[in-house]
């Protein structure tokens, strides 16, 4: 049987919980053990886009063709060390411009047909929304990884987003499932945070991962070199966290 990509979703409606970071530096551990990795790019801020130097403003095409042209996604992939396929700020008008089309829940999941032997995984980044570009991302994904600040206001999106998922499921992809829900922006030293780690733990069990990701001032000094921070600070703790996801996300992909 030829060997096709796991896609992975990376998303919370709620912003400013290092998804995108997530997204950048877990695909960079899955590269530095020998995986060949995509990113799609589904946010307008093209966040992810930039951390590869690629400026979205500048783009004649990007996933917005792909999503509402029905553009291969081919020709709006850039070669990096991770691949990317671009954003730009047209994809804000992308669920208005959409609204019309039939099946455009499987707008995504259509155009990464093609190449899913070209990679072992897709990484998706989404928005910080449940709207269709984010339904996109979860009707095409095999597994879905939600970063969540360690802060009880952060944990009540959960049950919307397992309500979204419940939808999903039941309507368009019934196999999508959490591979793991992962502290984030962690910071040891409060009370708080180790509260509101044993909260996650002690409602979603063995679905919260085992890595932590800790506050760091790394995670905004890599972006701008262009690198992830596997490759800015590859000694650091930031790093070697990511590393940790990775082996947790390969080791569950083996059960």
């Amino acid at each position: 049987m030829t060997p096709t990509a796991k896609i992975i979703a990376f998303t919370n409606q709620k912003g400013g919980v290092a998804k995108t970071t997530t997204t950048l530096n877990l695909a960079a551990a899955f590269v530095e053990s020998g995986h060949r990795c995509l990113f799609i790019d589904l946010d307008p801020q093209g966040n992810l886009t930039m951390s590869q130097g690629i400026d979205p403003d500048s783009l004649e095409v990007s996933m917005y063709d792909v999503l509402v042209h029905d553009m291969s996604i081919r020709e709006v992939i850039r070669k990096r060390e991770v691949d990317v396929a671009c954003a730009s700020i047209d994809l804000a008008g992308a669920e208005i411009a959409m609204s019309t089309k039939i099946g455009r829940e499987r707008s995504l999941e259509k155009a990464i047909r093609p190449i899913m032997e070209d990679y072992d995984f897709i990484c998706i980044d989404t928005p910080p929304s449940l709207g269709l570009l984010t339904i996109n991302a979860l009707t095409a994904a095999h597994k879905v990884i939600v970063p969540v600040q360690c802060e009880y206001l952060s944990m009540r999106g959960l049950v919307q987003l397992q309500n979204t998922l419940s939808m999903i499921r039941e309507n368009l992809n019934p196999d999508v499932e959490i591979e793991g829900i992962l502290p984030t922006l962690v910071d040891t030293r409060t009370v708080h945070a180790k509260e509101a780690i044993e909260l996650l733990e002690e409602n979603f069990g063995d679905r919260v991962f085992a890595s932590r990701i800790s506050k760091t001032v790394r995670f905004a000094e890599a972006p701008v070199k262009g690198m992830s921070v596997l490759k800015y600070d590859p000694d650091g703790k930031a790093a070697y966290s990511y590393r940790q996801l990775a082996k947790e996300v390969l080791e569950n992909g083996k059960r």
